[in-house]
């Protein structure tokens, strides 16, 4: 068995994998903590940046995308993967590095939701996934799998290259959790309002498969959630 990391002891661990040496040096109690399969690792990218931060359903888009990435977490858990987790939101990037266990997961779900929380206070543009798809290349060995969930609108053009350089090696695939209007948009025309302009227009349903094509390009696969999915 590898050696994954030595951490501080955390409620839920196993007290027989405490490492005498770290709690020795540190005063506090630390474990450490193996896995069998390096490849077994599981990377989460949720996006919470303003186009993800609206939902005319149960629920916002941004609060789906969390949902769908922490279930792939916990079945990952149930396995003995190895898990780590980075938000992206207006004001930055949140990181949670690689462990295990269920503590592991408890602290992505923390902090996801601690970053959603920030992301609702507003304030900031809505920066590209570049930055947080080169962190996700460091954080994610070779032969891992990587989850970002975002919008129909969360891939830029200038984040291609990441993206790809990143699905190189590594099992990617893109949720897209899809919000009511975009799956059953009014049959009847809505005004537009800018400013002082208004417009009457008639919203389609999302058509998925341009964004599938252009993935299938980057070795990408996509996974379409719909609003009514679960």
């Amino acid at each position: 068995m590898d050696l994954r990391e030595i951490r501080a002891f955390a409620e839920g661990d196993d007290a027989r994998h405490i490492d005498p040496s770290a709690t020795a040096r540190t005063g506090a109690p630390h474990i450490r903590t193996f896995h069998e399969d390096r490849d077994d690792t599981l990377l989460l990218v949720v996006d919470f940046r303003p186009p993800m931060l609206w939902g005319t359903g149960a629920a916002l888009r941004s609060v789906r995308a969390a949902r769908l990435a922490a279930r792939q977490g916990w079945q990952a858990i149930a396995r003995g993967a190895t898990l780590a987790a980075i938000s992206v939101a207006a004001d930055g990037i949140g990181v949670v590095p690689l462990g295990g266990g269920t503590p592991q997961m408890i602290r992505i779900s923390h902090m996801l939701a601690s970053r959603h929380d920030q992301a609702l206070g507003g304030g900031g543009g809505a920066p590209s996934l570049e930055e947080a798809l080169v962190r996700a290349a460091r954080l994610s060995p070779p032969g891992g799998e990587v989850i970002l969930a975002t919008g129909p609108d969360g891939l830029a053009p200038e984040d291609e290259p990441a993206l790809a350089r990143l699905a190189r090696r590594r099992r990617v695939r893109l949720l897209l959790p899809l919000d009511p209007l975009e799956t059953s948009p009014p049959a009847w025309p809505l005004p537009i309002r800018a400013g002082a302009l208004t417009r009457l227009a008639r919203l389609a349903p999302f058509d998925h498969a341009p964004l599938a094509q252009q993935l299938r390009a980057l070795k990408v696969s996509l996974e379409v959630i719909d609003h009514d999915a679960g």
